[in-house]
């Protein structure tokens, strides 16, 4: 419990700030959702032929996992917070259209009839009948449409829409309890709260129901967009992956850029995987991002490496940018992040491990959770481990990167896959085995960026390249340990490793 006091009362800033970002999600997506959903209800109700066909096409939508749909967004629509919200009416329209179209083609007959007999016109008798008696039915659609928006808007954060899902995901890629519950609370609570409204707002009467309901949307719908449109200046995006060491690494190109020109630089964490940062920097949603060579060659370019040394590797993924996406690489830094294969202390002293070859003699013991993209890689990855060490492992579990070392730890596995950097090896007691069969390709990071963009911005390059041959092995993985282990701000992690190294002044 002081745990969590602590945490909540030392991102009491972020959490302000990513309630009212999932608010704006929520409430845009909402207001977007009724505009579409009732008036197609409506419309529905008078075309029947069509009805069930045009319900169905939106349950099937809604049945897309959010994840892929999310996903699907970014090579159409960027990263950010249009995507999300398109996901979120996508997901919000079925109850909204079912319940209206229920709502009004039940409506008594009889009544529909007498007020025929009286000589309503259809668009009167809608208004002043139909709608009336249809809205109970109509509001349920709407409050369950709210909390399904406001519990699947979480996940926004993975396409760097922000809200409370940013705090959900730092808690996970951190392996940070506190963190998860003080952003799922508020989302649960959130659903609850406007839940509650909206059944309050169903009791009123119908025209007060409307003025009411409008009056709270058009408030909401101001204070949501106007962030919204404000353009983003002379400043320069710069994203990173989910993880600790891309947010320092972005923050030190932050401060670099800043210190050396009159550039402002918005820094964008944990945006998700490498697919996502490459669709944004290829659709200009954001200006450039941390890359690493190895990943350059597997997995954007796909093309064998020529080398494996570090420079040659460097020089290879550069030119295969430059060639096929107008893209390149900035010098790059010491640190090689590269992949291992990690087991506990006490495992390995039991078995004499110490290189990945010892793992044969107990292959048929071992139980591995791998992350998706490293069971998956054929060049670097599990495949290659098979296919060179002629190793088949007993049993192997797929899983996100934050939940091996809680697997581990728990006793469910008892190796992994990591990053030669990961603050995790020294936080779990970890053993990384030699590849002493040179498997594992260079990771060395770099600022990647489209050239047409540094072409337009060329004094940002020589600061960048500051960081050219710095930051060793161990000064990264001591100040990710600070960083995920120790709750230090990233930020200040990376100012101090800058002043510390002579690349600022204080």
């Amino acid at each position: 419990m002081s745990s969590l006091l602590s945490t909540l009362e030392s991102r009491s800033g972020d959490l302000f700030t990513a309630l009212i970002e999932h608010i704006q999600l929520s409430f845009i997506a909402l207001l977007i959702a009724v505009i579409i959903g009732v008036p197609l209800g409506i419309l529905l109700t008078k075309t029947k032929k069509i009805s069930e066909i045009v319900i169905n096409i939106a349950a099937v939508m809604q049945t897309i996992p959010s994840l892929a749909l999310l996903g699907l967004m970014i090579p159409l629509f960027g990263i950010g917070t249009v995507p999300a919200i398109i996901a979120l009416v996508i997901y919000a329209l079925l109850p909204i259209l079912r319940n209206t179209y229920t709502g009004i083609d039940e409506v008594d007959e009889s009544l529909v009839e007498a007020a025929e007999g009286i000589g309503m016109k259809p668009g009167r008798r809608l208004f002043k009948v139909e709608l009336p008696l249809a809205m109970p039915v109509i509001m349920a659609g709407i409050r369950t449409a709210m909390v399904l928006i406001i519990g699947t808007a979480t996940l926004a954060a993975l396409i760097g829409a922000g809200g409370l899902g940013d705090l959900i995901l730092l808690g996970i890629d951190r392996n940070n309890m506190s963190l998860i519950i003080i952003g799922a609370i508020p989302a649960a609570l959130l659903a609850i709260f406007f839940d509650i409204v909206l059944r309050i707002l169903q009791r009123l009467s119908y025209r007060k129901m409307l003025i009411t309901l409008g009056s709270i949307l058009l408030v909401l719908l101001l204070i949501a967009v106007a962030p919204l449109v404000s353009g983003r200046g002379e400043s320069i995006t710069i994203a990173g992956k989910l993880g600790a060491e891309p947010s320092i690494i972005t923050n030190m190109y932050k401060i670099l850029i800043e210190e050396e020109t009159d550039y402002m630089v918005d820094v964008e964490d944990g945006l998700g995987k490498t697919t996502f940062l490459f669709n944004a920097l290829q659709s200009d949603d954001i200006d450039g991002y941390l890359e690493f060579t190895g990943t350059v060659l597997g997995e954007l370019t796909q093309e064998e490496l020529e080398s494996k040394e570090e420079e040659d590797v460097y020089e290879q993924a550069k030119s295969s940018l430059e060639e096929e996406y107008d893209m390149t690489l900035l010098e790059p830094m010491a640190f090689n992040n590269t992949y291992t294969l990690a087991v506990k202390e006490d495992f390995a002293e039991e078995h004499g491990l110490e290189q990945v070859s010892d793992l044969e003699n107990i292959q048929d013991d071992i139980s591995a959770g791998f992350t998706l993209e490293f069971n998956d890689r054929e060049e670097d990855g599990y495949p290659a481990i098979q296919r060179e060490y002629d190793i088949e492992f007993g049993e192997v579990s797929t899983m996100e990167p934050a939940l091996r070392y809680q697997a581990i730890e728990a006793g469910d596995i008892n190796l992994l896959d990591a990053y030669s950097t990961d603050a995790e090896l020294e936080q779990f007691d970890m053993v990384a085995l030699e590849d002493d069969q040179n498997v594992f390709p260079p990771y060395n990071g770099a600022p990647m960026f489209k050239q047409s963009f540094l072409e337009e911005h060329p004094e940002i390059a020589e600061p960048l390249n500051k960081l050219a041959g710095q930051i060793t092995d161990e000064e990264m993985q001591q100040m990710n340990y600070q960083v995920s282990a120790e709750d230090a701000d990233p930020y200040e992690i990376a100012e101090e490793y800058l002043l510390e190294a002579g690349l600022i002044e204080e």
